[in-house]
Formats: structure tokens, C-alpha cells, sequence
């Protein structure tokens, strides 16, 4: 087993470390990897006082035990949240820092279960890229190859976990902004299924569904012990989720390789799909062959209704509190004006798509229990390759389908997605798979990632700061 945050936190928990020393080494990790541009914001008296507070409590007492990760040093996400005390820029000039958050119910969960925050990680303005360079800065940098994207839009969160300046940090998902840095950095990342995270106490921007909040982490048992502190009772807008158990007989697994030849994958990522079917098939469970042609429309419909939700909810946020979009980049004022130009009934098309991308996908589950696809196209691509100095929204939105042909599948039919490194390529970079289960189906994923992650085709290079390599 792999040290992550569970390690962190056992380290602590059984007295080898204090929660001050292991915060100290993330605060000097964080100094010296600052060339990766992984956090946007650091407050380190917040984050030494939360420490502290940690080890002033006696290690046997019932107030520590009830905490799982205590004194486990964490990051926020400067978007999705909030967390009190860290104002957000959402990655833009426009925000300027803003401050007066109270913590959100997820934000809650977090610090009731022993993290200590003390900063905030890099994200493209407001979100739009699966690349994570604002123009505001900082850049976030791969830590495997620093020419190359972090991905995004939780880049930050990827690129401060992967290369250990913390074991787990705070990430949000709307179109693969989870899925894909976890990809590019060879760490594990789970969508949730929709209603299944917390979203109060204010319920604004969650993009009709699309988004939803979690985590990046270094293991599937980190991702496993996150779901079950984070999720249930939502008390959001949509239905909560009861999760199945995942059973522990075969499955049938739905392998698709091919993404088409409008956004074709590699064949080093497609290899590594079928070597991980191979690889479950050893354990009993039955592969079952799906074509592109199966969920092409799908597909296809996700990445409309993603695109025309995103422009209207920025466009609509901008009106509504009357905001100089002047000070945001040149493609996100492009984004605003194509949602403003939206008419009402072009908006509802794209609410009902997401209904019929779900039930479409329903029908695809009828005869698998999980799919598993590619997540990635490619190798991560170089810093540079989605930039936001142009008004072609087209293009920007082309590029990111192009880089996570299947990304947004899951965030519009609401299901659960969960990647995983499964191999290295000549460059020594991660090969991703993604797995995807039905509605509620996300300890099934767990379940399987787990095995995949049981081949040990992935060491992490970087240790986590605090505890040896």
C-alpha cells in the first residue's frame, strides 16, 4: 500500500508526528515546489492554529477519535465551497479576493473529520478549462513533467497532491474537472453520483446538476473514506441518493476503447483500457464489448448541454450581481456574451438533454453493471494548449472535448465516474482508466478501482510532506 492521507492521518493519530510538524513540512513542501503554481492562496497562521488546536487535544480523548483525518494538513479548491476564513477568486481579477463566506455544509464535513486548511489551490477563471493557468496566475504545473498541464479545473488540487505537499485536497467536478487532473497526474479521482454531496446551505451554481464536489487523492481507500464522511443528507436541490452496496460477485463490464474519429484516444491510453478488462476478467468478472456507436449521441448531447449551461449560469451570475465582466479574460467575456444570446428555449433543450443522457445511459446499464473507458486522449497536454487571450468559445470548448472525449457523460446523466492511473507510458507519464457505474453505484466503482490498484501499476514519485518516502 501506497502512503496517502490514511497514512497521514495514522502517523498523527498514534503520536510519530504532531499536526504541527506535519503541517510545518507541507508549509515548506508548498515553498519549495512554489514553481508549480499549485496554490493560489495560503494563509499558514490558519493553518498552524487549526494544527494545534489538533494536538492540544489529548490522543485518547472521544472528540479526537471521532475525527478520522485529525491534524491532516488540506487545501481548498478556489472554487466550489467555500471555506470561511479563505476568500476565494474563483481564478479572476474580477473577484479580487472576495472574502465573508461562511463555510459551506461540504466545508463543514471537512474540518469535523480533522483537516487542517490552510490554503486555497489554482483554478482557470470561474472554471472554464481543463487546464488550470488564469491569467491572474499562478500556472499549475504537472509535478511529473512541469512543461505539461496540471489539467483543470482542479488543477492545483492535482498538482499540490501529486507531487506531496499534501496527501488530499478539496476538487469539484462539473465536466471532469475532478477526473481529468487526476488523470494528468496519475492520482484517483471520483465524481460522485448527483445528490449524493452536500450542497447547502445555498444551493446557487451548481449548474443544474452538472457540478458536484469531493476530493483528490492519492488512493481508492482515501477516495472510499471520503465519500463516506462527505456525502448523505445533501439537503440540495436534487433527490438524495440511497448507494447500492457493491457486492462482492461477478460483474459485467462494459469495455469501450474507441472514442471516435472526431476525438480519437491513443493507442497507448486505449491499451491501458483493455489491459485493466483484462485484468478484472481474471477475477471472474465477464467483459462485455460496447461500441462508440452506442453512446456517440450521448456523448455528443453531454457536451452541448455543458457548454450552453456553463455560458448561461456565468452570463446569468454576471447580471445578477452586477459584476464589470470587462476585468475577466477575453474568452470568458466570450463565454458571457454567448450566454446572454441564449433564448429560452435553447436553454430548456438543454436541461431535457441531460434527462435524456440519463436515460439513454439507464438503458446502456440494462446489460452491463460498470463501463470502462478512456479519460484522457492523450498524454497531458503542455501548458499553453487552452489558452483564454481569444473570443473563439468553439474552439476552447473543441479543445477540451478533444483532450476528455467522455468527461462530461457522467456530469450530465448525473452518474458516478472514478479514474485511476493503470500503467505508465515511454515517458514515464500516468495511463488513466476511467470506470462508470449507474445512479448510486459509486461503491461499485470503489470496489473495482480498488482491484485495479491492487496491480501496483502506478508508484507515486513524490513523497507526501511529513512522512518518509
Amino acid at each position: 500500500m501506497q502512503e496517502d492521507a490514511t497514512s497521514l492521518a495514522e502517523a498523527i493519530a498514534n503520536g510519530r508526528l504532531a499536526s504541527v510538524e506535519a503541517m510545518r513540512a507541507c508549509l515548506s513542501a508548498a515553498d519549495r515546489a512554489a514553481d508549480l503554481g499549485s496554490i493560489a492562496y495560503r494563509d499558514d497562521g490558519k493553518g498552524l492554529a487549526a494544527a494545534q488546536a489538533v494536538d492540544a487535544m489529548p490522543l485518547s480523548s472521544p472528540e479526537r477519535a471521532a475525527m478520522p483525518f485529525a491534524g491532516v494538513p488540506t487545501l481548498g479548491k478556489d472554487l466550489g465551497g467555500p471555506f470561511a476564513g479563505f476568500p476565494m477568486a474563483a481564478g479572476s481579477r474580477l473577484m479580487a479576493r472576495r472574502g465573508g463566506f461562511v463555510d459551506s455544509d461540504l466545508a463543514e464535513r471537512y474540518r469535523s473529520a480533522g483537516f487542517c486548511l490552510f490554503g486555497l489551490t489554482t483554478s482557470p477563471e470561474f472554471g472554464l478549462s481543463l487546464a488550470s493557468e488564469p491569467a491572474i496566475g499562478p500556472i499549475a504545473r504537472n509535478p511529473l513533467a512541469p512543461d505539461l498541464s496540471a489539467g483543470g479545473s482542479s488543477g492545483g488540487a492535482a498538482a499540490a497532491v501529486a507531487s506531496g505537499i499534501v496527501s488530499i485536497a478539496h476538487a469539484t467536478d462539473a465536466g471532469g474537472s475532478i477526473r481529468v487532473p487526476s488523470a494528468c497526474c496519475g492520482l484517483v479521482g471520483l465524481k460522485p453520483s448527483r445528490g449524493l454531496m452536500p450542497a447547502g446551505p445555498h444551493f446557487g451554481n451548481h449548474l443544474a446538476g452538472l457540478a458536484t464536489e469531493l476530493a483528490i487523492c492519492r488512493s481508492v481507500r482515501d477516495s472510499a473514506a471520503m465519500l463516506t464522511l462527505l456525502s448523505g443528507e445533501a439537503r440540495g436541490p436534487f433527490p438524495p441518493v440511497a448507494l447500492a452496496a457493491p457486492g462482492d460477485g461477478p460483474l459485467r463490464i462494459g469495455l469501450l476503447t474507441d472514442t471516435g474519429d472526431e476525438f480519437p484516444t491513443d493507442p497507448d491510453r486505449a491499451q491501458a483500457i483493455e489491459d485493466a478488462a483484462r485484468c478484472l476478467e481474471q477475477d471472474g468478472h465477464r467483459i462485455v464489448p460496447i461500441s462508440f456507436s452506442q453512446i456517440e449521441a450521448a456523448a455528443a448531447s453531454s457536451r452541448r448541454a455543458f457548454v450552453d449551461i456553463v455560458c448561461i449560469n456565468l452570463a446569468d451570475t454576471i447580471a445578477q450581481f452586477n459584476l464589470d465582466a470587462t476585468k475577466t479574460e477575453r474568452l470568458t467575456q466570450a463565454v458571457i456574451e454567448r450566454g446572454l444570446g441564449m433564448s429560452a428555449g435553447a436553454v430548456w433543450r438543454s436541461f431535457n438533454a441531460m434527462v435524456i443522457v440519463s436515460r439513454d445511459l439507464w438503458r446502456l446499464f440494462d446489460g452491463i453493471d460498470c463501463l470502462l473507458t478512456p479519460i484522457l486522449s492523450s498524454a497531458p497536454l503542455p501548458v499553453g494548449s487552452f489558452p483564454s487571450d481569444h473570443a473563439d468559445t468553439d474552439l476552447h470548448f473543441d479543445r477540451m472535448a478533444a483532450f476528455s472525449p467522455l468527461a462530461a457523460l457522467a456530469n450530465a446523466s448525473g452518474f458516478p465516474a472514478l479514474t485511476l492511473p493503470f500503467g505508465r507510458d515511454a515517458r514515464g507519464l500516468p495511463l488513466p482508466v476511467q470506470l462508470m457505474a449507474p445512479m448510486g453505484g459509486d461503491h461499485r466503482l470503489l470496489r473495482l478501482a480498488s482491484r485495479l490498484e491492487q496491480d501496483e501499476r502506478w508508484t507515486h514519485p513524490f513523497p507526501i510532506a511529513g512522512l518518509t518516502a
